[in-house]
């Protein structure tokens, strides 16, 4: 597929096939996250592949929102380590992105199951943490998200390559941009 194809047929999908997703596939899925860019190259990111159904399972416990990972055969977690740099944020939702479109490229789905600045569902502690805890993370990782990942159930039709023109400015916040 051509890139612009890739991302307009990216869409959140959030029920899977029970297939499980070949092993080169999931080479080509962590290929794609270090192929993206991190400030300085520092590369913070830590990617944990879980296949295990009853890991899946509590992950899917994790948070409200998290349903997708009970039908999904993949997750990959995205921590990075904060004591590695202040934009450990911005590198590992990159790195989350990449994975997403090659995701799509492969002919699978994803959904982004957001875990930093969430409430677990099944302890009174943060989803990050029951992450952590669950998955023996060290406290310096913090997890931006978990990727849910298999070959859709749902087929969902192509986003429209709109501008929404009253988001772009030019040069100065409300200036009009004419192209």
């Amino acid at each position: 597929m051509e890139l612009f194809e890739v991302m307009q047929r990216r869409r959140s999908i959030r029920h899977y096939k029970p297939d499980a997703v070949e092993p080169e596939k999931i080479r080509r899925l962590l290929q794609a996250a270090f192929l993206s860019p991190s400030g300085r190259n520092i590369r913070p990111w830590h990617f944990i592949v879980v296949d295990d159904r009853s890991l899946l399972d509590q992950l899917a416990n994790a948070k409200s929102g998290a349903r997708p990972l009970k039908t999904a055969p993949l997750a990959i977690v995205i921590a990075a380590d904060e004591d590695t740099t202040d934009i450990w944020i911005e590198d590992s939702a990159i790195a989350a992105e990449h994975i997403h479109l090659a995701a799509t490229d492969l002919g699978l789905g994803s959904c982004w199951v957001q875990i930093r600045g969430r409430q677990s569902i099944t302890a009174d502690i943060t989803a990050e943490k029951y992450v952590q805890k669950l998955l023996g993370l060290p406290q310096s990782y913090r997890i931006t998200c978990i990727i849910a990942i298999g070959y859709p159930v749902e087929t969902k039709r192509p986003h429209e390559p709109e501008i929404e023109w009253d988001k772009v400015s030019h040069n100065n916040y409300g200036k009009a941009l004419k192209l």
